[in-house]
């Protein structure tokens, strides 16, 4: 049995596409996976499963939630352990300006194609300051992720593949509970 973490793009913001939690879980639940447990109100769960593929579990929690909703929400899926290295590679880590406020993840649904990420990277709005790794990009935004530039918006079209933001709070918080389940459910 292996855990997971799953990230919702897009729901219970701005009182639109809303998806009580209890009801997400139950949905979880319902597909048969253990140690169903919810993270504040966006649309993060942490999950066991004893399929290990992320991309079929992606498919089939999103089919789920468009069947049970009617809603097209996308959906990253992580292993405990990529979240736990994600967390690790953090390049702003020990970097006195950048402060634990004002990091933030950003989880892609695919690596970008190299030419995009380049774009990218040629983009400057400082005080804010990025690094793409993977499927992952790295923010430090001093003045906020509410005032940043490279929103979820921004980042999608730039790279072309889907995303969805976390807190650092919050993701030390969903590896947290998804080491704590995998202890639970072995």
């Amino acid at each position: 049995m292996q855990c997971f973490i799953s990230i919702l793009r897009g729901i219970n913001v701005g009182g639109q596409r809303i998806i009580k939690m209890e009801e997400l879980k139950s949905l979880y639940s319902d597909l048969g996976f253990l140690g169903c447990q919810s993270y504040i109100q966006s649309g993060n769960v942490v999950f066991c499963s004893s399929e290990e593929n992320a991309k079929n579990l992606e498919s089939l929690i999103s089919m789920e939630i468009a069947n049970r909703f009617n809603l097209k929400v996308p959906v990253i899926v992580l292993k405990t352990e990529e979240l736990n290295e994600i967390i690790s590679n953090n390049p702003f880590l020990g970097d006195p300006s950048s402060g634990d406020t004002h990091l933030h993840i950003t989880f892609l649904s695919d690596i970008p194609e190299m030419e995009l990420a380049g774009k990218i990277s040629q983009s400057s709005f400082l005080p804010d300051r990025f690094h793409i790794r993977g499927k992952t990009m790295y923010l430090c935004c001093p003045n906020g992720y509410g005032n940043t530039k490279f929103n979820n918006t921004f980042i999608e079209n730039k790279l072309k593949v889907t995303a969805t933001t976390r807190n650092w709070r919050t993701t030390l918080e969903l590896l947290r509970m998804a080491e704590k389940t995998a202890t639970l459910t072995r």
